[in-house]
């Protein structure tokens, strides 16, 4: 089976409010992407790693590339506008013999071997698996009246999950889900995969899982890698 990765790094950070790509500031003693990328370089079922990135963090993620020794990293290309312009943008360059797709967002270091591989073997069955975990907080839909947000009501958040990446699909799935919708705005892939009438699985991630977006988001990301453990 073989499984190309797809990192998304083309992020412009704008919600990080800094002009550095996110990705590559240092968290403890290593720049952010280097966390997910060392796992994915050595899972015994990524055969290729993808990264797209953006015109002003391209040479840094080729040289963060060049010193850590991510041999499995066989290519750097340029994204586009949106997150799902960026996808496409990798999925052009995959491996022509591969079987699955796994797509990962940079913005979260804290993945690990084992679920990696419980995501790829939940694809391998089901075609399309994701991970995500639980909410745990209560969960209201609102709506703004001029200045105010007033609560229309409460869900129930027993069947709520906040998904996470990786995602991974059967090659042929992801291809189709994209060219079918490639003018279609999606949050993640499974969006687009769900509009073609297919079957997502969901895998239960981690809530160390985190996705680094805002300031504060750093901070918490700082007290999870001082004790991270990429088991």
């Amino acid at each position: 089976m073989l499984v190309s990765a797809i990192v998304v790094a083309a992020g412009k950070s704008k919600r990080f409010k800094t002009k550095t790509s996110k990705v590559i500031l240092k968290l403890g003693s290593k720049p952010v992407i280097v966390y997910s990328l060392g796992i994915l370089n050595e899972h015994p079922k990524i055969k290729e790693i993808i990264i797209v990135a953006n015109p002003q963090n391209f040479e840094s993620l080729r040289g963060i590339i060049k010193k850590n020794k991510f041999y499995k990293a066989v290519k750097v290309v340029l994204g586009g506008k949106k997150r799902k312009d960026s996808v496409a943008a990798g999925l052009r360059v995959i491996n022509s013999k591969a079987d699955f797709v796994l797509i990962h967002d940079a913005a979260r270091p804290f993945i690990t071997r084992d679920l990696v591989s419980l995501v790829i073997n939940e694809a391998y069955e089901s075609k399309a698996a994701i991970l995500g975990v639980p909410v745990k907080a209560t969960i209201k839909r609102c709506k703004l009246q001029g200045a105010e947000c007033m609560v229309k009501e409460t869900i129930d958040r027993k069947n709520i999950w906040e998904v996470q990446t990786p995602q991974v699909f059967a090659r042929d799935l992801i291809l189709k889900a994209y060219q079918r919708f490639s003018h279609s705005d999606a949050t993640d892939d499974a969006m687009l995969v769900e509009r073609l009438g297919a079957k997502v699985s969901v895998v239960l991630g981690s809530y160390k899982n985190i996705k680094i977006t805002t300031p504060e988001d750093f901070i918490i990301a700082k007290g999870v890698a001082y004790l991270w453990k990429p088991a």
